[in-house]
């Protein structure tokens, strides 16, 4: 998976949809993970990069980052790769 081309985000942590004009706005470690999307990361990298930078609890980590996909999704911002 990975975020749809056409999604704008911005440093503050503002998500724009433009296909059906919805934004949303994150936290800083949110828009941490949604650059790194953007980059090509994957989620996997993306919590052994976040466990690495924070020092914290891989499963903690894990859970949280599953929990902002979940979102992501439901909000229509990811895309399966094929």
């Amino acid at each position: 998976m990975k975020l749809r081309r056409n999604i704008a985000t911005s440093e503050s942590g503002f998500v724009f949809n433009p296909t059906n004009g919805d934004s949303f706005s994150t936290n800083p470690v949110g828009t941490e993970i949604l650059f790194l999307l953007k980059e090509g990361m994957s989620f996997r990298e993306i919590k052994d990069a976040l466990v690495n930078r924070y020092d914290a609890e891989p499963s903690v980590v894990e859970k949280d980052i599953d929990d902002f996909a979940l979102a992501l999704k439901g909000f229509n911002l990811l895309e399966y790769e094929s």
